[in-house]
C-alpha cells in the first residue's frame, strides 16, 4: 500500500513540475512575441496597418533553420484573434533543393478574415512556395498582398542560409 501512495505521489509531483516548466515556456514565448512585434514595428511603422486590419495572426518570434539539400524549420508563437491573445502556434517546414546554413529569424503571419484565420485554428493552413514571405524593411508593407487570405513577413535574427528550394509550412494550433 505504501508503495502505492509513493507512487502516486511522486506522479503528482512529476505532473506538477512539467506543468510548471510548460507555463514558464508559454510565458517566455509571449514575452519574445511582444519583443518582436515591436522589432517588426520598428524596421517597418508601416506594418501596424496589418496588426491592425487582420482579422489574426500569429507571431513566431524564434524560429530555426538549417539545411544542406534537405531542410527544415521550426518555432513557436502566439496567436491573436482580432488582437486578443487566444493560444498559441507550432510551425514546422521542410525544403528540398539547393540550399546550405543556418538562421534564425521571428515571423508574422496574417490572416485577414475570420476564413483565413478558422483554416489556421482547424490546423488545415500548410504555406507552399506560393505564398512568399516578404522581409520585413522600412516600408516594405505598404506594398504587401494577401494570397488566399495568408500574408507572411520575416524578420532575419542571425545566421546566414543561401537557399533555392521549395517546401512547406505546416502550423499547429494550441487554445489558451
Amino acid at each position: 500500500m505504501k508503495k502505492i501512495i509513493f507512487s502516486a505521489i511522486a506522479l503528482i509531483m512529476v505532473v506538477t513540475v512539467a506543468l510548471g516548466q510548460s507555463d514558464k515556456k508559454d510565458e517566455r514565448i509571449i514575452e519574445d512575441a511582444k519583443d518582436a512585434k515591436a522589432a517588426f514595428l520598428e524596421d517597418d511603422p508601416t506594418m501596424s496597418s496589418f496588426f491592425n486590419s487582420a482579422y489574426g495572426y500569429v507571431i513566431l518570434p524564434n524560429v530555426g533553420k538549417g539545411g544542406l539539400g534537405v531542410g527544415g524549420a521550426s518555432g513557436n508563437g502566439v496567436a491573436y484573434e482580432k488582437g486578443t491573445m487566444i493560444g498559441f502556434a507550432r510551425m514546422t517546414q521542410v525544403t528540398i533543393g539547393f540550399q546550405a546554413g543556418g538562421q534564425k529569424y521571428s515571423e508574422v503571419v496574417f490572416f485577414e478574415d475570420k476564413e483565413a484565420f478558422d483554416r489556421f485554428k482547424e490546423n488545415k493552413v500548410e504555406m507552399s512556395a506560393q505564398v512568399s514571405a516578404v522581409a520585413a524593411a522600412s516600408g516594405v508593407s505598404a506594398n504587401a498582398k494577401y494570397v488566399d487570405g495568408v500574408a507572411v513577413f520575416t524578420r532575419t535574427i542571425g545566421g546566414l542560409m543561401y537557399e533555392a528550394s521549395v517546401g512547406g509550412q505546416q502550423f499547429k494550433f494550441r487554445e489558451n
